[in-house]
């Protein structure tokens, strides 16, 4: 029930979650598997609420994504939890805190709070607001920053509430950075995977990050499956991160692109997923928005289409309910 309270708090019209309806296959999809592609709610259903809250988390479950993904950072005292970056000023309201004025610091070349500096308890006296000044503001304010384990348990809850699965894709945030300061992410994820009985291969968990070497220390740790995160080519000869496509298959079962990578100007696919389903490797493909520029066609709607034929096997987005809905009228047509 815990989902439904949530919303309700939110004045938001709960509606069926997805995932269950993935029973039934009315057609053969282009993806890997030829399954239906899944919807993974990037940050939680981040274009309606502030982003990585569990508020935020529940709406996306509620608006039918199949998988929601939580971006992982590690807090002074050694506990995971959601923020996309290792500062706190643009998610949180730690300016308006004066107690934590001396914290702030040059980091990177980024003036800025850092959460490897706030224990978990700090941080429990932030609360989340919405980064993007076009997306709603009278959420800011309200939520608090949840823990991993505090995502883990809605699920479990949301998952018993609805008497389906619900997916896991979780970010590691500079994971080298962390461990070289003795906050190592690595065996706190493996630990609370064990927890909630997710530490297996076939378990609703994909692991993504954009660091190679922190895959493959988890691919030598963890059954989970992995994705290597891939922005634009950093090398001659259209190497990943410093990694082949061939040799990435060796130890992840997934590339997570970007959308720019797999479809040119016109529409036309650039091979790339082709070649990585060819290798064994899924290929989710980030990130769909509502309010931005479409790639390809006139309409967000548009450009899902265009995603959902070429074949991708998932596709990161702000907004879950329009995704689920533009798949739900291919299924139907």
């Amino acid at each position: 029930m815990r989902i439904a309270i949530l919303l309700v708090s939110l004045g938001v019209m709960a509606c069926t979650p997805g995932p269950d309806s993935s029973s039934e296959q009315p057609v053969i999809w282009n993806t890997r598997t030829g399954v239906q592609p899944a919807v993974i709610a990037h940050r939680g259903a981040s274009g309606d609420l502030p982003e990585h809250t569990l508020e935020a988390y529940a709406l996306a479950i509620e608006q039918g994504a199949d998988v929601i993904e939580p971006d992982l950072v590690v807090t002074a005292d050694g506990v995971l939890v959601a923020r996309h970056d290792a500062y706190l000023s643009t998610t949180t309201n730690v300016a308006d805190h004066p107690e934590f004025a001396d914290r702030q610091h040059e980091f990177g070349g980024r003036m800025d709070w850092w959460v490897f500096d706030f224990t978990l308890e700090e941080l429990r006296t932030l609360r989340a607001i919405q980064p993007i000044a076009t997306r709603a503001q009278e959420f800011n304010g309200l939520f608090n920053i949840p823990t991993f384990e505090e995502i883990l348990t809605l699920v479990d809850e949301a998952e018993a509430e609805c008497a389906c699965t619900i997916g896991l894709e979780p970010e590691v945030k500079h994971p080298a950075g962390f461990a070289a300061a003795g906050l190592d992410p690595l065996p706190l994820l493996n630990q609370a995977l064990r927890d909630h009985d997710l530490f297996s291969a076939d378990a609703p968990v994909v692991v993504q990050s954009f660091d190679p070497l922190f895959l493959i220390r988890m691919e030598a740790t963890s059954p989970v499956r992995l994705a290597m995160l891939y922005s634009a080519p950093d090398e001659p000869g259209g190497n990943m991160n410093g990694y082949p496509l061939h040799a990435i298959a060796q130890f992840a079962d997934a590339l997570g692109a970007n959308k720019a990578l797999l479809l040119g100007p016109d529409g036309a696919s650039t091979g790339l997923l082709e070649e990585a389903h060819a290798l064994g490797l899924d290929v989710h493909v980030w990130t769909v928005r509502d309010d931005r520029d479409p790639l390809v066609g006139d309409t967000v709607e548009d450009e899902l289409r265009a995603l959902y034929t070429l074949g991708v096997d998932a596709v990161f987005t702000d907004f879950p309910a329009t995704p689920v809905e533009v798949r739900q009228d291919m299924a139907e047509q």
